[in-house]
């Protein structure tokens, strides 16, 4: 990050607490083998203990007896790898077939945004359960259906700034000392159109961490993996006599995903040149 972006960043003290609450719940995901002996499925008490009546189960048991701090932990892992993997892909997607359609133009630039309509109009839950559904659930699975459901916002932005940009002084300038067309795509106008794409991280990053709960949720998360989503769907017919289970990693989504927001809005307000010069 450049240091004037790093500073305006810095001076935005919600943006600044939401990164670093990332960073430590990133930094706990991590060391969740070593912080806790026990696996998120070991059943380690009697079922259903209610919050803080003992030290070694300070958020209570579950149906089954295990720990739900574990299990919050561990989630935290599954969330977190999905939001910044779904993140990088549909970024790169967007990224470059909108650059390509902006710098092609002409039959290739309608071809691409149809096919961005076509991914647009489809609600992106639907396509996500269809995805998921006939490639087995699994973190790549997860990945790939959050990443063509939310591409296309990506690639239209990218491709406004690429036909703003390609006509240019500095664009024209490299034309004329003949360089190529990738290295003028991706060394000249590319970097320039990355900015405004920034104001999407946020919501892209809290889109596929709803979306990862949701489909756990459906129960087509990854068996194999604890998330969020799959502890509140284990909670959901407890919510009379258990409402612990589905409080805590409902807590953990809803500030996971307003800390990423906020980050993002921080990254907008970092980067955006129209609003710094803006009266």
């Amino acid at each position: 990050m450049p240091r004037s972006a790093w500073q305006r960043f810095r001076a935005q003290p919600g943006a600044l607490a939401s990164a670093a609450f990332l960073l430590a719940l990133g930094a706990l995901a991590l060391a969740a083998p070593w912080l806790f002996a026990e696996s998120p499925w070991a059943m380690v008490a009697a079922p259903l203990q209610p919050p803080l009546q003992s030290l070694h189960l300070p958020l209570g048991s579950d149906l089954l007896g295990r720990d739900p701090l574990v299990g919050l932990c561990y989630g935290a892992r599954v969330s977190l790898s999905i939001g910044l993997l779904s993140t990088l892909a549909t970024l790169t997607l967007g990224v470059l077939v909108g650059a390509i359609a902006g710098y092609a133009g002409g039959l290739l630039d309608s071809l691409l945004m149809r096919l961005a309509d076509v991914f647009q109009v489809i609600p992106g839950l639907f396509l996500a359960v269809i995805l998921v559904a006939i490639l087995e659930p699994s973190i790549f699975s997860l990945v790939l259906a959050v990443s063509l459901a939310a591409w296309p916002p990506v690639a239209r932005i990218v491709r406004n700034e690429v036909l703003g940009l390609r006509q240019r002084e500095f664009v024209l300038a490299a034309r004329t000392a003949g360089l190529g067309p990738l290295h003028i795509l991706f060394v000249e106008i590319l970097p320039n159109a990355l900015p405004p794409v920034l104001s999407l991280v946020g919501l892209v990053m809290a889109a596929a961490i709803l979306g990862e709960s949701a489909l756990s949720f459906l129960g087509l998360g990854d068996p194999e993996s604890m998330s969020w989503g799959a502890m509140i769907d284990s909670a959901r017919n407890l919510a009379r006599q258990a409402w612990w289970l589905s409080l805590w990693p409902g807590l953990a989504i809803l500030s996971t995903v307003l800390a990423v927001h906020r980050v993002g809005e921080g990254l907008r307000i970092a980067f955006n040149v129209r609003e710094r010069v803006a009266p």
